[in-house]
């Protein structure tokens, strides 16, 4: 009895340290902006900052713009890691060299990344230079409405293909070669392989990517905050780059926080309906 006592205190004792940042830097914020949400500008708790912010047209403005940034990008970024993981997993030559060079801005931090790329995609910089070389237009990278946000999903899709790719890579390596041996036998082509062994094997892997993308870009924030600042009209104001301008800009973070409990709940649902959409009748038993 006493020696179990003794391991307990002492697995507590190793813990205590990770338990109480947790509680400092995650679950004690977490309570006070749900607090915070609530509360009145005169006082006493209220449902005011809540429906101001569903009556704002930026706020409404930032979720749409979010949403369609998120169902846009998600499925490339995804899209082209798999495809990149594949590649990286063939085993062709110079892999090393290739994988350095697509692992190479996950190492860069994403603010160093966007002044970098702002500086490409201004109207003198090297991409409009290229395009000039070229007998083609400059084209108004991050000053156009119509050509801001597809720009931003340009610069956040190259920081970040590259470690959903690494994932992907783990999981095709976990892929037992005796599945593909048994399908070359049955006559399957590279196409048939992939579709129905390596699609299938990556599931888990596949719906993790899924999932913490889908989150990541839901906090995308350094590229729209450091090149756009939510403009031009509004066509790159995402969501956090809303609660940013709610508590800094407007000295508002009753309103903030409440945008804060909203993204949350918005994110989990989302997530919610990828796993369910992801699992299988074993994963749910």
């Amino acid at each position: 009895m006493a020696s179990s006592k003794s391991r307990f205190l002492v697995a507590l004792a190793f813990l205590a340290p990770a338990l109480i940042s947790v509680f400092v830097l995650r679950l004690w914020p977490a309570a006070v902006a749900v607090y915070n949400s609530f509360q009145a500008p005169g006082g006493g708790f209220s449902l005011e900052n809540y429906s101001y912010i569903f009556t704002d047209e930026s706020f409404l403005g930032s979720l749409k713009t979010t949403l369609i940034y998120s169902i846009i990008i998600n499925p490339l970024q995804i899209a082209v890691a798999l495809a990149l993981a594949v590649l990286m997993n063939a085993g062709m030559r110079t892999i090393g060299f290739w994988r350095t060079i697509i692992l190479l801005p996950v190492a860069i931090p994403p603010s160093v990344s966007a002044v970098v790329w702002g500086v490409a995609l201004r109207p003198d910089g090297l991409v409009n230079s290229m395009l000039e070389t070229f007998g083609l237009a400059p084209l108004r990278f991050l000053t156009s409405p119509d050509q801001a946000l597809a720009s931003i999903m340009l610069i956040v899709s190259w920081i970040g293909v590259g470690y959903w790719m690494t994932f992907l890579i783990a999981g095709l390596q976990e892929i037992p070669q005796s599945l593909y041996e048994a399908v070359r036998i049955d006559g399957a082509n590279r196409w048939q392989q992939f579709r129905f062994v390596t699609l299938p094997q990556l599931r888990r892997p596949l719906t993790f990517v899924l999932v913490a993308n889908t989150v990541a870009n839901f906090l995308v924030f350094a590229p729209v905050q450091i090149l756009t600042q939510g403009g031009p009209q509004g066509s790159t104001n995402l969501i956090m780059n809303e609660i940013y301008s709610q508590a800094f800009i407007l000295s508002d973070p009753s309103s903030a926080a409440a945008s804060t409990v909203v993204l949350v709940a918005a994110t989990l649902l989302v997530v919610s309906i990828q796993f369910r959409l992801m699992s299988t009748k074993e994963d749910r038993a």
